[in-house]
């Protein structure tokens, strides 16, 4: 099982979202990343949250959704929509969900408060991405309904 998270920059969220994925996941399935309009760099803050965290961070860079190195079975969108981000929408015939997250990336104030927002948004993406890791995943991939109903609730959910 593959999944993609997607956002527009490719350069904090979804960057957040693919090595805890795979450092989480169970062997069989993988986390890549990509953006609509990525960067072109990580986020140096991104890269050291996940290092504080004892998530490897070799590799990891930003990359668009036109690079792809497998097609995805799952599609999960990380932008904020409330925050009036447009999420990039990915054309294929997977299976999609959206799990907004605030971007750390626009966070201002005091490097207390920036990194706040980092681990927020971390925080907020690995309990979400722990309770998909939950699901009878086994069972769940034969039912493809099923499996997009219990991604939807969980992007609502919050740490």
């Amino acid at each position: 099982m593959n999944v993609l998270f997607l956002c527009t920059g490719n350069s904090c969220r979804s960057i957040l979202a693919e090595a805890t994925f795979n450092h989480l996941a169970p062997v069989g399935w993988h986390a890549v990343s990509a953006g609509s309009k990525p960067a072109g760099y990580v986020h140096p803050r991104s890269l050291a949250l996940l290092a504080r965290e004892g998530i490897a961070t070799e590799g990891y860079h930003s990359k668009s959704w036109d690079d792809l190195p497998v097609t995805p079975d799952v599609v999960v969108t990380v932008c904020a929509s409330a925050a009036g981000e447009t999420c990039p929408v990915y054309l294929g015939p997977v299976l999609r969900t959206h799990w907004g997250v605030e971007d750390p990336a626009h966070a201002t104030g005091t490097d207390e408060e920036i990194d706040a927002a980092f681990m927020t948004a971390y925080q907020i993406l690995r309990a979400r991405i722990e309770a998909f890791l939950a699901l009878p995943l086994s069972e769940l991939q034969g039912d493809r309904a099923r499996l997009k109903a219990e991604l939807d609730r969980i992007g609502t959910l919050l740490p």
